[in-house]
């Protein structure tokens, strides 16, 4: 039996001001992506892709309510992505779910030519990276 690789993410934990909001923009995102509702709890839900799962949760222990990507911690999530159709899908999408594009000036090559991205952050300041690589005989 086959199990994860040695030092491959297990979960990641974000802790959100609104459950509900996040559940509306990052849940969307994530089953989207192909990951699947696993848990639901009272302040709390969990979405896994094969191994790994991420938890989305309004913990009682919350010192503050206002997320910052600038400050020291957790900048962005970057998720790979099947090609950049989908990834022109799912931007166009994500509007209805309170994202909106970053960096527009320069999508869908933000990153770099060796990848074609979109640059996403929803209502909360959450920012997450959606990644299609660009085969090596279209890179620029």
């Amino acid at each position: 039996m086959n199990g994860p690789t040695h030092g491959m993410l297990h979960h990641l934990e974000l802790w959100v001001a609104d459950l509900d909001r996040a559940q509306a923009s990052l849940g969307w995102l994530l089953e989207a992506l192909g990951h699947s509702l696993d848990q639901r709890w009272e302040g709390g839900r969990s979405w896994r892709l094969g191994p790994t799962y991420l938890v989305v949760e309004q913990s009682s222990a919350l010192t503050g309510t206002v997320y910052d990507r600038c400050r020291p911690g957790l900048n962005h999530l970057a998720f790979h992505v099947a090609d950049a159709a989908t990834v022109d899908t799912l931007v166009a999408d994500a509007v209805e779910h309170s994202w909106r594009l970053l960096f527009p000036e320069r999508h869908p090559y933000a990153g770099g030519s060796h990848q074609y991205a979109a640059y996403l952050e929803n209502e909360d300041g959450f920012e997450v990276e959606l990644v299609a690589m660009v085969p090596a005989t279209q890179g620029t």
